[in-house]
């Protein structure tokens, strides 16, 4: 009789995968790099073992958004003191701070549990077209 073999932590090979998402939906776009994080795709994928691959993404500053939700959409931090609400439209986040549109759309569609940290360590968010790990693309073509 033959039986499925478990996955352990050691059997677990991680790819590199360049993502560009100038121009294109941030909720269509954050699906596929969440899979791509979580492992899903592989065929000795595990819930409970960090199956992912590492995800660069570049042109983070060139995201775009269907619909009004360029001017509706809020993103809120609260430091716990009265008065402590601060919100930000998604306009001014994009000109502040582009990648945390894509960490947090990224990570509210990853599991909430243990390895949600390992998994956005894996995750590198980057403006514009520039970044370090080019090296890590050259060796795979």
């Amino acid at each position: 009789m033959k039986y499925t073999k478990a996955t352990k932590a050691k059997d677990v090979r991680r790819a590199w995968h360049l993502v560009d998402v100038g121009g294109k939906i941030l909720g269509r776009e954050s699906t596929k790099i969440a899979q791509l994080l979580i492992g899903k795709g592989k065929p000795y994928f595990v819930p409970s073992l960090d199956c992912g691959d590492y995800v660069v993404i570049i042109n983070a500053a060139k995201v775009a958004l269907t619909g009004k939700k360029k001017e509706t959409k809020v993103y809120m931090r609260f430091s716990g003191y009265p008065g402590g609400l601060k919100v930000k439209t998604f306009a001014d986040v994009l000109i502040e701070n582009p990648t945390r549109i894509i960490r947090e759309s990224v990570a509210g569609m990853l599991p909430q549990n243990k390895l949600k940290d390992k998994m956005l360590k894996r995750l590198y968010i980057y403006a514009d077209a520039n970044h370090p790990y080019a090296q890590k693309f050259k060796n795979d073509n």
